[in-house]
């Protein structure tokens, strides 16, 4: 019995060890391609967004007006590439924005790897291009998906930007560790926490929150509770059937448009 439970023991260790040196592969997917078969439908201007860190960062941008128009920003979850997100960048240019979507270090090709303190450094190197563009804080639309929601949560932090879009919220990353892996003591071992739902206090701007109650992988009720401590005004969009990577249809096109008018 003393060795059954000393093997029992050791196995937990080793797999403690394991996901506390190997967690950021099990969190960060940039090679992890779905979607990819979509073609542009389009236009757009690759550009390269120098990092304060001295990295480039690739992202395309879709210009109708700069000046008049708002500009979206759009932070992407944490697997794939830009390509992934083709079938919904087909229809965000109906809308009457400008549009730009940037990849993180360590995804698209970009030089470097993923972190929690380096993606948001990413999200606002990239701001800090846009403003050098001419475009202001107050005509940009800041879009999270999925852990994208996290890092926009972060940089809209007392920030004055138009609007803010989380697809797919989290509460935190140590909330969604805990759903998966709750035999494991994910508060000590994490290192990338992402930790939304103490920072929406301090977000002061229009919100809309989308999450599909039949997501499978970010629970709905994460979503739900991000809304609810969300601050005024604040719009939701929670469709019955929908799993993680929403459904980009009338509805949601619907609700999009609906929240870009109210800015």
């Amino acid at each position: 019995m003393f060795t059954l439970v000393t093997i029992v023991i050791l196995c937990y260790f080793l797999v403690v060890v394991f996901v506390f040196f190997y967690q950021r592969n099990l969190l960060y997917h940039p090679f992890e391609n779905n979607y990819s078969s979509d073609e542009a439908n389009f236009e757009y201007e690759e550009v390269f967004v120098p990092a304060s860190d001295g990295k480039e960062l690739k992202a395309w941008f879709h210009k109708k007006d700069l000046k008049e128009k708002k500009t979206l920003l759009f932070f992407h979850g944490n697997a794939g590439d830009l390509k992934n997100r083709i079938y919904k960048l087909n229809l965000i240019k109906d809308f009457d924005i400008n549009f730009l979507i940037v990849a993180y270090r360590g995804f698209s090709g970009n030089e470097g790897s993923p972190s929690e303190k380096g993606l948001y450094q990413d999200a606002r190197d990239t701001i800090a291009w846009l403003n050098e563009q001419g475009i202001k804080d107050r005509q940009i639309i800041i879009y999270g998906e999925s852990l994208g929601t996290g890092v926009s949560v972060e940089v809209a932090q007392n920030k004055n930007f138009s609007g803010i879009v989380l697809e797919s919220p989290f509460t935190s990353m140590v909330d969604a560790g805990k759903h998966y892996y709750f035999y494991l003591p994910v508060s000590l071992l994490l290192k990338d926490r992402y930790e939304t739902i103490k920072k929406l206090k301090n977000i002061k701007i229009p919100i809309l929150v989308m999450h599909g109650e039949n997501d499978k992988i970010v629970p709905f009720h994460m979503g739900k509770k991000v809304f609810s401590e969300a601050n005024d005004p604040k719009y939701s969009y929670f469709p019955k059937d929908d799993d993680h990577m929403m459904e980009y249809n009338k509805n949601l096109l619907e609700a999009l448009n609906k929240f870009f008018l109210s800015l």
